[in-house]
């Protein structure tokens, strides 16, 4: 298919034509929820952690005696049932990592790029730089091509033009070789440099499916 490639300007400049087969398949929406799924998983800590009554302090002698004072039976003051006490069944540090296969990854991070492309919600600029930081220069930027709550895919790592968009909120920015489907999903528009479109581009057709062969005859 062919891309419109603009400049900050908003201006058409060229077009290039991208390959159907990383930016033009139909998106695989079971793979994507599962991503997001095994995603937000993995963003979780897992460090929540409460005592329990082995753990909380004092509860060494026993309140009063068993019996003869009318009252109910206590071993502990440290109890679930007091002020104080221990938690019972409180949460305890774990893993929450879940995992995909690689095949899996492929899908999900080309099903996102589609479906970017798909809803015309991509952008392809030549290129972005800047002589200086300045917050204004990306906000101009940002009207020009009309973008909302972008997410801004570079091929290398540019100071000044990292420094631009540092206060802009709503506003990402990442490198192609870091991009992950979680990111191309929750941004509403997707801007990418035209070098790091080639590099996706020639990073995931250049990918070939291994099949396994079994012999019959072992």
């Amino acid at each position: 298919m062919k891309i419109d490639v603009l400049n900050i300007k908003g201006e058409i400049v060229e077009q290039i034509t991208l390959n159907d087969e990383v930016f033009g398949i139909t998106p695989n929406e079971d793979v994507l929820s599962q991503y997001l799924r095994v995603y937000l998983h993995n963003q979780r800590q897992g460090t929540s952690c409460t005592k329990d009554r082995s753990e909380v302090s004092g509860g060494g002698k026993k309140p009063w005696k068993q019996k003869g004072t009318g009252r109910a039976r206590v071993g502990s003051n440290r109890s679930p049932l007091w002020r104080h006490g221990g938690v019972t069944h409180g949460p305890k540090p774990k893993s929450w990592n879940l995992d995909l296969n690689k095949k899996m990854k492929r899908i999900a991070i080309l099903s996102a790029l589609s479906s970017k492309f798909s809803t015309n919600s991509a952008i392809i600029l030549d290129n972005i730089s800047f002589d200086v930081p300045r917050t204004k220069s990306m906000i101009e930027m940002l009207t020009a091509i009309k973008a909302v709550k972008p997410l801004v895919v570079l091929n290398t790592t540019d100071v000044n033009t990292i420094k631009s968009g540092a206060n802009i909120k709503d506003l990402k920015m990442t490198r192609a070789s870091m991009l992950n489907t979680y990111d191309v999903l929750n941004a509403k528009t997707l801007i990418l440099v035209k070098d790091a479109v080639l590099d996706l581009q020639n990073k995931y057709q250049g990918e070939v499916e291994v099949t396994e062969t079994t012999d019959e005859n072992k």
